[in-house]
């Protein structure tokens, strides 16, 4: 009991301090995460938007795809990346490896199906709302996923802090990518591991408690957003 109480207190004055090596860590975590799910945005959202509007061949087994990558095992995306980008991978003269692009290319791997799977439900659901409106009003495709992008924008909010949760909790797939080396690849969820290995459980409690404040903020941020498209879905 002792132990555990001197760590939270260690861990405290590490996170008033603001330690540099401690918030080098936090930074390299938020900016690899928020650039893995810009990415993963910027394909999950039109791909899902796609699946959802279009009929082609196949496309109940993108759906099947999409919602099974939801669960892809992290360790497995790392590994596949590695070889990728390992000297004897197709992609290995780039240099890529151990690396934060390395880490950004395996969250965007895991986020992106979240993103476009979600993403894909959110517009199926509008145009089924508002399809016929859009159909008698002789509405084109870019006319009619602008207006359902538009008025799902709330929803899409919630699927991107989705995707960032997910992002910022990895540790499978960036250990393996990044080699979890200070000051260049270490992030959060990795350093945790590191320390707590080690027994230098202060700074493994403090990375914890700042996991747990940006999980608490993300699911604030997303009950809020819930919580004002019910409003205004309810004064409209």
């Amino acid at each position: 009991m002792e132990t555990f109480v001197t760590a939270f207190a260690e861990a405290g004055a590490l996170l008033i301090s603001f330690d540099p090596d401690f918030m080098s860590i936090v930074g390299l975590s938020v900016r690899v995460s928020l650039s893995a799910v810009a990415i993963a945005c910027l394909i999950g959202f039109p791909l899902g938007a796609i699946v959802a509007l279009k009929r082609f061949p196949g496309r109940g087994f993108v759906i099947l795809l999409l919602n099974t990558f939801m669960g892809l095992p992290p360790v497995v995306v790392g590994l596949i990346v590695f070889l990728i980008l390992s000297r004897a991978g197709p992609l290995g003269v780039l240099g890529l490896l151990f690396t934060p692009t390395a880490m950004i290319i395996a969250q965007t791997i895991l986020v992106t199906p979240i993103v476009a799977a979600l993403t894909r439900q959110v517009v199926a659901d509008l145009w089924v709302e508002y399809g016929e409106h859009l159909r008698s009003l002789d509405a084109g495709p870019i006319t009619t996923l602008a207006t359902l992008i538009t008025d799902a924008r709330y929803s899409l909010a919630t699927v991107v802090l989705a995707g960032f949760g997910r992002a910022i909790a990895e540790v499978g797939a960036v250990m393996i990518v990044g080699g979890n080396i200070d000051h260049v690849t270490r992030v959060m969820t990795s350093a945790i591991a590191l320390e707590t290995s080690k027994g230098n459980l202060s700074t493994a409690l403090g990375l914890g408690i700042v996991l747990l404040f940006l999980a608490l903020t993300v699911n604030a941020a997303v009950q809020i957003i819930n919580t004002s498209a019910g409003k205004r879905a309810a004064l409209a």
